[in-house]
């Protein structure tokens, strides 16, 4: 059934829905019609301390890859096609809830109470998948004395504070395989 997107500019029909992916045929003004593979947004959070000029990473399992990888903290703003659905019919500002994941995703993951974040960019994926990555930038924090509180099926194995210049050699060694978040986090060292 084709319904007025959120935006109210186009057309869409949901085909089919997963539990994180849903593909969504989009009709243009024009009549044309186009596919696009929709999933809930992600955050990634850039720990930092300027004072020293570190960055903090994970160091993560990832079965897509089955190798570890380095990472920002970081996970899913909502956990189902449902919620995220919920949220866009809802208008509201998607920066809010992504910060309060942000900030519950640097304590499960790396065991930082994050006090101030600074939304510092959005990766869209592109035209035929839409799936969006917010990243923040947390400069003001504190050690959690529990320290992380991974969810069931995270294999993390530390987080580690590398110096600004380990951190971007890294992302050019390839250490860093997100390569989108890679590339964002690179232009935020250059601009340290």
């Amino acid at each position: 059934m084709w319904e007025k997107n959120n935006m109210n500019t186009e057309q869409e029909n949901i085909i089919t829905r997963g539990k994180i992916f849903e593909l969504v045929q989009t009709k243009q003004p024009d009549g044309r019609i186009f596919e696009v593979a929709r999933r809930a947004p992600g955050v990634r959070v850039i720990i930092h301390d300027g004072d020293r000029g570190m960055v903090l990473l994970t160091r993560e399992f990832r079965p897509e890859l089955d190798t570890w990888d380095h990472r920002l903290p970081g996970g899913k703003v909502f956990d189902t096609l449902g919620e995220y659905s919920a949220f866009r019919e809802s208008n509201q500002d998607i920066i809010v809830p992504a910060s309060e994941k942000a900030r519950q995703e640097s304590l499960e993951e790396a065991g930082i109470i994050v006090d101030n974040l600074m939304h510092v960019a959005t990766s869209n994926l592109g035209a035929t998948v839409e799936w969006d990555l917010f990243v923040f930038e947390a400069d003001d924090w504190q050690e959690s004395p529990d320290g992380s509180r991974l969810e069931a099926g995270e294999d993390i194995e530390s987080s580690t504070w590398y110096s600004y210049a380990e951190a971007e050699e890294m992302i050019l060694d390839g250490e860093l395989q997100e390569e989108r978040i890679a590339l964002i986090l690179l232009r935020w060292l250059r601009n340290k």
